[in-house]
């Protein structure tokens, strides 16, 4: 008669700047802001992920909402660590002490070795017997179908919330790169500016998101243009509320330096990719995946940047985390998973 009953838990993590994406036994349970509120005084968890982003931007002296993440990497590694335990304890209620849980994660290809380190510790302090990880590219590549394994070359651009990640990928490995700090966020931050600038409106980082999914375009002519957008924030000049509308042309407006870097990381790795690889490129054409793959006419944009067709993923936002749950499967397999042996 065994004492204990022994669990096996395993679980692929997109840790992402923006949102964690948490999928267990192929099912996408957790897909929420990565955003903790924490009690200033006594640094206890007060809510994670959704619930506290409805606090961001609106707490008082007691408690503060933190956002550990930054530019795709862990940076305030306190809060990181509550906010995965408290998403885990989401899909987790019952959770024995001898469990053995099992977890790959997923991370930007421009990590460091002292980021990587950090991502491990926080594994382990979540209780992680077993933790591997996986760059972003790949996990994309194998999210949306992609054979990794195959000597065929295929880019993938990453545009997520921290980072943009754009790789070559062929013969299950990373041929060449490029990682730039600029994406969803940098572009949430645009809009905020452009709106003080051009309108002496102030409005917060949940508005600008919202301003973003629902008028956010990469070019100023659409063919389904979508409807100009009521936005309430502070004026500047007075000091009380006002309300503007916003248009797509606008945004496209704000967005164009940030959108430019990003097309130059693109043509820059296109420079740095082998001529047998940049052959099947021009066959297989660019695949686009993450947050920053809805922005509305982006696809259009750098394929007339590049000459090459582009694809946008179906459900971009959850490609990563697909590849990371098929790379979970898979570990025994995939030598391009990185853990504390190889690392």
């Amino acid at each position: 008669m065994k004492l204990f009953k022994f669990f096996s838990q395993e679980i692929a993590i997109d840790l992402g700047t923006a949102n964690t994406l948490v999928i267990q036994d192929g099912e996408v349970l957790i897909d929420q802001p990565s955003i903790i509120a924490l009690n200033r005084r006594t640094r206890e968890t007060v809510a994670v992920g959704q619930r506290a982003m409805l606090m961001h931007e609106k707490t008082h002296g007691n408690i503060e909402t933190v956002r550990p993440l930054k530019d795709g990497v862990i940076a305030d590694f306190d809060a990181a660590e509550k906010m995965i335990k408290g998403f885990i304890n989401m899909i987790t209620a019952r959770r024995s002490f001898f469990s053995h849980m099992k977890m790959v994660i997923c991370i930007p290809s421009g990590i460091t070795e002292v980021e990587k380190r950090a991502v491990f510790d926080s594994a382990d302090h979540v209780d992680s017997k077993e933790t591997y990880l996986i760059y972003e590219p790949m996990a994309a590549a194998l999210g949306i179908g992609l054979d990794v394994e195959e000597p065929v070359g295929n880019m993938i651009i990453d545009i997520g919330g921290g980072t943009t990640e754009i790789a070559v990928i062929a013969l299950s490995g990373i041929v060449c790169d490029q990682s730039i700090r600029i994406a969803g966020d940098e572009f949430t931050l645009d809009i905020m500016n452009y709106l003080k600038k051009q309108h002496n409106l102030l409005i917060g980082e949940r508005t600008a998101e919202q301003i973003k999914i629902k008028v956010g375009a990469a070019l100023t002519e659409l063919e389904s243009p979508p409807e100009d957008l009521a936005v309430n924030g502070r004026d500047l000049m007075t000091g009380i509320p006002k309300q503007i509308y916003v248009t797509f042309k606008e945004v496209a407006e704000s967005l164009d330096k940030s959108i430019s870097k990003v097309e130059d990381a693109i043509m820059k790795a296109l420079e740095a990719t082998p001529p047998e690889l940049a052959s099947d490129i021009y066959q297989t054409g660019l695949y686009l995946t993450g947050g920053g793959a809805l922005l509305r006419g982006l696809d259009k944009r750098i394929s007339s940047k590049t000459k090459l067709p582009v694809h946008v993923a179906e459900d971009p936002l959850r490609a990563v985390v697909r590849g990371t749950g098929i790379a979970l499967k898979n570990t025994d397999r995939f030598t391009f998973l990185i853990d504390r042996r190889n690392n």
